[in-house]
């Protein structure tokens, strides 16, 4: 959720779950899902939330639904219709051969040009969108990347936008008796330092 000083704050964490190694295609809202979702590729990472921005960002440049998929597969051929059909290289990357075989199986569709499609934009949002929308996850812009796009240079404060350090949930695989269950949640609490409060400075009434 977005307040009136543009402060984000995440919520809804009703599909919430700790990483594991095969993943569900069940997760974000079908008409901003990547393609890799629906493909099986099952090691999918936070890549896919940039593909929902951009296609919150076409939407934004539109004022218009840019995937309006009735089905997994519509929705699919919509992706395809506007990114072209995939390189074998990505290809060779979805786990799923009933996937694959789809997408072989269509007629090879070229990648549209954007400028055309998104008339009358900013060229370097254009040029952000494509880095947004790219079929390969692993080619795909990250967050710490898209804010620093020129697109963005006049809104961007990087001393504002600390990047988040990787998170350790290996416990999660861990196979434990009870007790030692209990012994490491009170070593975690009571070795816990909580974070030191924001400096506010307050300057002195003339």
């Amino acid at each position: 959720a977005v307040n009136e000083d543009c402060e984000l704050k995440i919520l809804d964490f009703g599909l919430a779950r700790p990483t594991e190694n095969e993943m569900t295609g069940y997760v974000a809202t079908r008409w901003y899902r990547a393609p890799e979702i629906m493909l099986n590729w099952m090691h999918y990472n936070q890549t896919v939330d940039i593909w929902s921005v951009g296609c919150i960002m076409a939407e934004l440049l539109t004022s218009r639904t840019l995937f309006p998929g009735t089905d997994h597969v519509d929705h699919l051929t919509r992706v395809l219709f506007l990114c072209g059909t995939p390189s074998e290289e990505t290809i060779t990357k979805i786990t799923s051969e009933e996937a694959r075989n789809y997408i072989q199986s269509l007629p090879p569709l070229k990648k549209k040009n954007f400028k055309d499609v998104f008339k009358g934009a900013n060229p370097l949002a254009i040029e952000l969108l494509e880095q947004m929308l790219e079929l390969d996850a692993e080619k795909r812009i990250n967050a710490e990347q898209a804010l620093a796009h020129p697109y963005l240079a006049q809104y961007a404060d990087p001393s504002d936008e600390p990047v988040s350090q990787p998170y350790d949930q290996s416990f999660e695989d861990m196979e434990l008796p009870v007790e030692k269950w209990k012994e490491l949640v009170y070593e975690e609490v009571t070795t816990f330092t909580p974070p030191p409060p924001p400096q506010v400075s307050v300057e002195a009434e003339s």
